[in-house]
């Protein structure tokens, strides 16, 4: 299915929400702009697509309530809705009393399939197809070139979409990506040192090859939707993904930061303290990667097993030393890890509340939670909902 631009949203903003079939409330992050009269359409559908998602099968006088929009208007919207195979009749609601009971109405949620990609584990890329509620249906991986080779990369990542695509059984809605690096809000990656990629247009270019709609974002950033839509993150948080690199995604004032270049976020690469440290890959000494990615920790520990706990320590408390000015200067109430439990649980957690809580004013951060999320596939789920929101305008 070919959906209509219509669809998307009316503003960049990612909308999310939270997750049960039948989704219970929604849980939008909030968008700075208003709505312009060219604009209230695609508004409207997205609005009544949004409802529908998080409160499940309803009538259309229950959807006219609950949005407030008219009902020839959610009678017009419905009817395209249900052409283009968004939107299906369930059947007739059971009722007690006179009156033609009414039909209710829901989105195809086993309509259409999603794929899902992350290129941040460690030795190989990861995909799956999801189902419109989030839920992995069946997964594929293959190796990741063992040094940043851009073409190789690129290579790879086509060859897991192209079995991803044929393992489908629904049309699919469309591919979402997270991937390590900076990376604009059209899927242009405009570094990423780990795959060899500079001033790749990933979205564009993937989009052509596969001849479906493609979403690129930041692996952090496509984690920290997916905390905020199906996990209990706070309004104000910082989610680290650890993996073979360290990125960080931000939703402060329930509003993601991009930054201005788009990089907000990107704390692998600075430099923690002034003592030196492991050499980069990005060719500095001491950055929080080289101290904090799954990589190092594993290789480091193997080297020196009776120094484990020294070592996720010292891990622990270098990311604190990094974190300490960011919780500070956006009042965030809780950073969230994502990454393996058995290097991230315990000692390293432990080292960096201690650290943080040293570092921030006392009496004023001391609630600062750091844990770790117990999602698994955060990312593949995050990108999930990257194309929920750019294809529907839902979460």
């Amino acid at each position: 299915m070919s959906v209509s631009d219509e669809t998307r949203p009316s503003t960049t903003s990612e909308y999310v929400g939270t997750n049960a079939h039948a989704f219970g409330p929604a849980r939008h992050l909030r968008s700075r702009a208003k709505v312009l009269p060219e604009h209230a359409r695609g508004h409207n559908r997205a609005l009544v697509l949004q409802t529908l998602y998080h409160s499940g099968a309803m009538s259309r006088a229950d959807l006219s309530r609950e949005t407030g929009l008219t009902r020839v208007t959610i009678s017009d919207l419905v009817a395209e809705f249900i052409a283009d195979g968004i939107v299906i009749e369930m059947g007739v609601r059971e009722t007690v009393g006179p009156g033609k009971p009414p039909i209710l109405i829901d989105i195809d949620r086993v309509g259409h399939q999603i794929i899902g990609i992350d290129l941040s584990a460690p030795s190989a890329f990861t995909g799956a197809l999801l189902s419109l509620d989030g839920d992995v249906i069946g997964r594929r991986g293959v190796p990741r070139p063992e040094t940043p080779d851009g073409d190789a990369a690129y290579a790879a990542l086509l060859q897991l979409a192209r079995e991803l695509v044929a393992d489908a059984t629904q049309p699919i809605l469309g591919v979402g990506i997270g991937t390590p690096g900076v990376v604009r809000p059209d899927g242009m990656v405009l570094s990423s040192p780990n795959l060899g990629w500079s001033d790749l247009p990933l979205e564009a270019r993937l989009g052509v090859d596969l001849d479906l709609p493609v979403l690129v974002r930041n692996d952090a950033n496509a984690a920290v939707l997916a905390e905020y839509t199906f996990g209990d993150a706070e309004a104000d948080f910082m989610l680290i993904k650890i993996g073979r690199g360290v990125g960080a995604g931000v939703i402060t004032g329930s509003q993601p930061l991009l930054g201005s270049r788009f990089a907000a976020g990107e704390i692998g690469h600075v430099v923690v303290g002034t003592d030196g440290g492991p050499r980069c890959a990005c060719g500095k000494d001491g950055c929080l990667e080289a101290w904090l990615s799954e990589s190092r920790l594993r290789a480091a520990i193997e080297a020196a097993p009776d120094s484990r706990d020294d070592i996720l320590r010292d891990a622990g408390t270098r990311m604190a030393i990094a974190i300490a000015p960011i919780v500070a200067a956006l009042d965030l109430s809780e950073v969230v890890l994502s990454g393996q439990g058995d290097l991230l649980d315990g000692v390293l957690i432990d080292a960096a509340v201690e650290t943080l809580h040293a570092r921030t004013l006392e009496g004023v951060f001391e609630d600062v939670v750091i844990r770790r999320t117990l999602q698994s596939d955060i990312v593949l789920r995050g990108a999930a909902v990257m194309v929920l929101s750019g294809q529907l305008g839902v979460s």
